[in-house]
């Protein structure tokens, strides 16, 4: 075998179909796409239509609810916590979200972090965080931790606070062009 004679397999390479190019080509005229009607064009996108009837996916009833007021904790379970104490990810002892997502404990949580007591800890910690649950407020006791929980301002409260701080601005600049007058 030469160089000039490299080729690949074959049947291994098959040159593309040109379609609506004639008779003679045998995928003329339609192209291979039938006779008439929506699907022999392009661009149809009629999956899920039923010819009018209403679809299923229309038809059955919509099930559940998401609440856009809910708050999103990261949750850590304090097993987890000692698991990297004794690992070495986690030296602080004042531990806050910040502390836990550079361990890699928290993940995600835009409302901050909830302490949740599944699992031992033996370590004597500082924690500030959003919540805690009652389990895991009785196992920080008995391991002679700290628990400080900030209060999350729920997005309708900082909305109303905010709206109200605005319209008391307005009023004082009102007030103030007319003693100006």
């Amino acid at each position: 075998m030469k160089l000039n004679e490299l080729r690949d397999n074959e049947g291994a390479r098959h040159r593309r179909m040109r379609v609506g190019r004639g008779i003679g080509s045998g995928k003329g005229k339609t192209g291979g796409r039938g006779q008439k009607g929506q699907k022999s064009r392009e661009g149809v996108s009629i999956a899920g239509f039923e010819g009018g009837q209403m679809p299923l996916h229309m038809r059955l009833p919509k099930r559940g609810f998401n609440n856009i007021f809910a708050k999103d904790y990261a949750e850590v379970n304090l097993g987890a916590i000692q698991k990297a104490i004794d690992s070495g990810n986690l030296t602080a002892t004042d531990i806050d979200h910040a502390t836990l997502k550079a361990a890699g404990l928290a993940r995600g949580g835009k409302d901050g972090v909830r302490l949740l007591g599944k699992g031992e800890l033996t370590a004597k910690l500082n924690f500030t965080v959003a919540g805690v649950s009652a389990g895991a407020r009785e196992a920080l006791e008995k391991s002679g931790s700290t628990v400080n929980v900030i209060e999350v301002v729920a997005a309708a409260d900082k909305a109303k606070a905010k709206k109200g701080k605005a319209r008391e601005v307005r009023l004082a600049n009102k007030a103030e062009k007319q003693g100006k007058a």
